[in-house]
């Protein structure tokens, strides 16, 4: 399995912060990786809540469908996607700081099947994918957002 984890600091209160990366469809505005993303109903963001991801991986655009499979705001938010191929685990800690919070983000990938032979392989590639996340979420959640 492979796996990737990173710590964000951010100016963002720890409930905009939250408010912001627990709606998976802004993944398009700050994972290159992500072609599309949309939320699949118009209920109330919550456990169960589902995204479609359209993602550019190994060259070829792959959907997934991911679901909240746990929600403690503002303090966590979990995503997963499970496909006969793959499967994805998104966990999302926020801490308050003085000024600000903290995002940890933990990322797990892990091809089943046949396609497990390839998992070693798997997390040089996840890891590049993950920088450039990364970079993209320090440039928008390290700059300063006015309240909602």
């Amino acid at each position: 399995m492979a796996r990737y984890t990173t710590t964000i600091p951010s100016p963002w209160d720890i409930d905009q912060a939250f408010s912001y990366m627990s709606d998976f469809a802004n993944a398009q505005s700050w994972d290159p990786s992500v072609v599309s993303a949309h939320r699949v109903d118009e209920n109330a963001l919550g456990l169960n809540t589902q995204f479609d991801l359209t993602v550019r991986f190994g060259g070829r655009n792959t959907s997934l469908r991911y679901r909240v499979t746990s929600f403690d705001p503002p303090r966590s938010v979990s995503f997963a996607s499970s496909t006969s191929a793959l499967l994805s685990m998104d966990t999302l800690t926020f801490e308050p700081r003085t000024q600000g919070c903290a995002m940890h983000y933990s990322a797990e990938l892990r091809f089943k099947g046949v396609a497990a032979i390839a998992n070693p392989i798997l997390g040089l590639l996840f890891r590049r994918l993950g920088d450039r996340a990364r970079d993209s979420l320090r440039e928008i959640l390290g700059s300063r957002r006015e309240a909602a």
